[in-house]
């Protein structure tokens, strides 16, 4: 693929219409000072002088689909709390479409909160209720998917198992979109798995996918690639293997992508940076091979930042420009 070609996909970002469902948190950094030990326990004195929130689940997947350019409607579960407002408004300051996302009295909004002593992580504090939604909430989602379907030009299903993507969710929203001849990009809990047969694509890590086949024994990562896209019945399965790049398999067909990351400081939210370039170049018009190798583009430019991050059109079209010859 020549530079002028990635250009031409990249164009098009703008036009795509995503829908996103999952589970959405918020990641929150409280970033501060030690200078003692309390008196009441041993234990380090915090003094906070910063407050940070950033969209954490599948809001990371909306983040980086914001950052480059795409459309993006919502559909999951938020609390009725001031972390929901917290969500809600960072939501709507990057022009997401929310109409998809219900408020709960019953559920909190996922929090992970972190506190820092200067770069050096002390605790973690989790709000969550990872129990699968009750019914009434499957079917809101359900119905106010439907309903914006038209508009839609692909779907990302981000699957950190807290509870959004019950099967009867996963399987009738894949039901949906193969009917409207939608694609399904899913980045897969391994427990979920056979939640997703019939989607058009997964995005699972080494680790994930051998066990979702269970650590199956004695067989070469090619053979487990194979076996899972047989298995769920995917168009394709695209892997990542960290430093090795990532493999798509596809029918009678291995496409392994070296990795030209120049130094991974950071692999937080990698895998989520790479579900949503993939399934955007795809809808925005590249081949699936195309899209895989854009998406490991974008990952190699994502883990040589500190935290969970997003990538740039820019940064992708430059750092593309450096590896060409490395692909040739």
């Amino acid at each position: 693929m020549k530079k002028e070609r990635l250009i031409e996909i990249i164009s098009n970002f703008r036009k795509v219409k995503l829908a996103v469902i999952g589970d959405i948190m918020l990641d929150d950094y409280l970033i501060g000072s030690v200078d003692r030990i309390s008196p009441e326990a041993p234990v380090p004195v915090v003094l906070i002088k910063k407050e940070k929130f950033v969209l954490g689940g599948a809001g990371n997947v909306i983040n980086n689909l914001a950052t480059l350019g795409a459309k993006s409607y919502c559909y999951g579960v938020v609390g009725d709390d001031i972390d929901g407002d917290r969500l809600m408004k960072s939501m709507k300051n990057l022009g997401v479409d929310v109409s998809g996302i219900i408020r709960s009295e019953e559920r909190p909004t996922i929090v992970k909160r972190r506190v820092l002593g200067g770069s050096q992580q002390l605790l973690r504090l989790d709000w969550e209720d990872p129990t699968d939604i009750n019914v009434i909430l499957e079917e809101a989602i359900l119905e106010r998917f439907s309903q914006a379907l038209d508009n839609i030009d692909g779907i990302i299903l981000s699957d950190y198992d807290k509870g959004v993507l019950t099967p009867k969710v996963s399987k009738e929203i894949i039901k949906m979109a193969r009917k409207n001849g939608k694609i399904v990009v899913v980045d897969p809990k391994p427990s979920n798995v056979e939640n997703y047969i019939g989607a058009s694509s997964m995005t699972p890590n080494r680790k994930e996918a051998e066990l979702c086949l269970g650590k199956p024994k004695k067989k070469t990562i090619d053979e487990i690639g194979t076996e899972i896209r047989e298995k769920i019945k995917l168009e394709n399965l695209l892997m990542t293997r960290s430093e090795e790049g990532v493999s798509l398999y596809e029918e009678n067909k291995i496409t392994n992508i070296p990795t030209f990351a120049k130094e991974v400081y950071d692999v937080t939210g990698a895998g989520d940076t790479v579900i949503s370039v993939y399934t955007l170049a795809k809808v925005a018009g590249a081949t699936w091979e195309e899209a895989a190798k854009i998406a490991n583009t974008a990952a190699g430019v994502v883990v040589g930042k500190i935290g969970t991050s997003t990538v740039t059109v820019e940064e992708i079209i430059n750092f593309y420009d450096e590896i060409y010859k490395e692909w040739n």
